[in-house]
């Protein structure tokens, strides 16, 4: 059971390192399961939503919530512009920016000021709420897609919390953990520049 306590958090901060497109924007879907599960199919979105609790720990206890909650509030919002039918331009562009920032965020693991962190949370969360609001009048329910899609993505950021605290405990997966902020970095600037 020590072991699988040691490797587990180990196996998620992973995630972090895998190639993978992006791909999450094509899938479809009716209701509450594909909102839920549709930010763990792009390995963008499930990076950054994840990054997100981490850095809220890496703040510090005085923030922890505020980091992540700016996220879902500027995620609902770039939905609602998406809905309106307000364009927004280079969403991708500013995706895979959020994901080359915030890895970088996590291999410095230096403490970067609380309103800096929320400022540019909220501004990604724009980009990524904005990329799933484009699809959701597709979508035969979407309240119920956008209701799961918000779920999704708190929890999301609640594994990145417990990643971070468990990180913090042990010298080895917190260096660990800044190894995989770069490798989420490479991820991002991989994606800027369309390879």
């Amino acid at each position: 059971m020590k072991t699988l306590k040691r490797i587990l958090p180990v196996l998620l901060m992973g995630l972090f390192a895998l190639p993978q497109g992006a791909y999450a924007h094509l899938i479809g879907g009716n209701g509450l399961v594909s909102g839920i599960t549709h930010p763990l199919f792009g390995m963008d979105h499930l990076m950054a939503m994840v990054a997100v609790g981490i850095i809220s720990t890496q703040i510090g206890t005085k923030t922890i919530w505020k980091v992540p909650a700016a996220f879902v509030l500027f995620m609902v919002v770039g939905g609602l512009l998406a809905i309106s039918g307000i364009g927004l331009p280079m969403v991708e562009t500013g995706i895979a920016l959020s994901v080359l920032l915030l890895g970088i965020f996590i291999a410095f693991a230096k403490d970067i000021p609380a309103n800096l962190a929320i400022l540019c949370v909220a501004l990604f969360a724009i980009f990524h709420g904005h990329a799933h609001g484009t699809e959701m009048p597709a979508i035969a329910h979407p309240a119920l897609y956008a209701g799961g899609f918000v779920v999704s993505t708190a929890l999301l950021h609640i594994a990145g919390v417990l990643i971070g605290h468990y990180a913090r405990k042990t010298k080895l997966t917190l260096e660990v953990l800044r190894y995989a902020g770069v490798g989420m970095s490479v991820f991002g600037f991989m994606l800027l520049a369309g390879i």
